[in-house]
């Protein structure tokens, strides 16, 4: 992108749509009564932000005052602007870096500057008890510039004992107080994904938001021997785990092999796992592809309390989500059930807009790629390519049921191959 370089001075316009501002509060039930923290997601402007589950979730279509030319859902937006003193500010970098904040009031004298060492994703600051007065906040990478005009309409013109406003004490506080009112820009329609996180246990819950409410989310334990911890969904009446398997070992604490060779993983009849192109990084990430024969084992694969979903039961999810699915079809069926399952905001998923992931029953499938029954990787431009998850149910001595999401397709794909092919695995939770 190309790094801004206009006038410090340069004013852009704001933008002030009137519209109802929705305050989400959360909840929680079940195994734990308290949250933690939740990760908002707003899956169709493909932004994001983490705040604390005693926070105020503030959903507002009033946006800040930002410099053009940042690509959509990244660079500075402030809330409310104009404002009684308080502000959020949330920072989209699109790259792990340093970024230096700058606050300068409209001599041009520094009042306040701050480092940060940011991921890429979006961080959310408060920057509070700012007198009145205009301001400019400045946001600097090695890459890119991008400034923001203030306006505080507090009643005070200085904070006592001191001479300029805006004092390094609060001056862009990280890591804002439990309780605090937290923007995030919003319009009418927009799909929300929220994760709440109580100690290791995590509940997605989705959210089309119409009105102000309190999330409750229903916490679960799910966690393999391995003692990884996976968030989990409602799909309907089901209880879905809202991620891949990672594990390694089957639920009685025996290890499952993992096979590299591709000679050995096509002669096998035994248990299995391995990641994508066998890299590391692929299975930490996208989750272990296992042999059905692993899937299927007496020894149990998925965490206590959970199952690999039988051919029947994806039935019900798919036909709950798409009625246009033919549960009784072979190869793709139903026009749009691909793309709710599918991981919205992915770049592996992007073909076309009729075919890429929305997430909107948080299912959030990921575009893992597979290995087939000869030990070969798919193959695609850019790793580019479908997915799969074993069901329950054979087919044959020598096949199995699963479902597939397709990179270049809305539907989803039915079919029973070999038992040696590579997988993905989610479970369900038992009834």
């Amino acid at each position: 992108m190309k790094v801004l370089t206009s006038a410090f001075f340069i004013m852009v316009l704001a933008i002030q749509l009137q519209a109802q501002n929705y305050q989400v509060t959360f909840a929680g039930t079940g195994a734990a009564i308290t949250v933690d923290s939740v990760k908002v997601e707003n899956l169709t402007q493909c932004t994001s932000l983490a705040i604390t589950g005693r926070d105020t979730l503030v959903l507002s279509s009033t946006a800040g005052i930002t410099e053009p030319g940042p690509a959509p859902g990244r660079g500075v937006v402030v809330y409310p602007n104009p404002s009684t003193g308080n502000f959020s500010v949330i920072i989209e970098a699109a790259s792990a870096g340093i970024v230096v904040a700058t606050m300068f009031d409209m001599s041009g004298k520094i009042i306040g500057r701050r480092t940060y060492l940011i991921t890429a994703e979006s961080h959310s600051f408060l920057l509070d008890a700012m007198p009145a007065g205009s301001y400019i906040l400045e946001v600097r990478s090695d890459s890119r510039v991008y400034h923001a005009k203030l306006i505080s309409q507090a009643t005070t013109t200085c904070l006592p004992g001191q001479v300029h406003p805006g004092p390094l004490n609060v001056f862009m506080k990280n890591n804002p107080v439990s309780g605090s009112k937290i923007f995030m820009l919003f319009s009418a329609g927009d799909t929300l994904k929220l994760t709440g996180r109580s100690g290791n246990l995590r509940t997605v819950s989705m959210l089309f938001p119409t009105q102000s409410q309190t999330v409750t989310f229903t916490f679960m334990h799910c966690a393999d021997a391995d003692s990884n911890h996976y968030a989990v969904v409602k799909i309907g009446s089901q209880w879905w785990m809202q991620e891949n398997m990672k594990a390694t070992h089957y639920r009685d604490g025996s290890p499952i092999p993992n096979v590299t060779d591709s000679a050995t993983w096509g002669s096998l009849t035994t248990g299995a796992y391995c990641d994508y192109h066998n890299l590391p990084e692929e299975g930490l990430y996208y989750g272990h592809l296992y042999n059905y024969y692993a899937a299927a084992d007496s020894r149990n694969l998925c965490p206590a309390g959970w199952h690999i979903p039988t051919h029947s039961e994806w039935n019900i999810m798919e036909k709950l989500l798409d009625h246009t699915v033919d549960t009784l079809a072979l190869g793709g069926t139903g026009k749009l059930i691909g793309r709710m399952l599918k991981e919205g905001c992915s770049t592996r998923w992007q073909y076309m807009d009729t075919t890429s992931g929305i997430n909107s029953a948080g299912f959030t499938a990921l575009c893992t790629n597979y290995r087939n029954a000869s030990g070969a990787w798919s193959l695609a431009p850019g790793n580019n390519h479908d997915d799969g998850f074993w069901t329950a149910t054979p087919y044959s001595t020598s096949s199995a049921w699963f479902r597939s999401l397709r990179w270049c397709y809305a539907d989803i794909y039915s079919l029973f191959p070999m038992k040696r092919s590579g997988y993905s695995v989610r479970c369900i939770r038992d009834n």
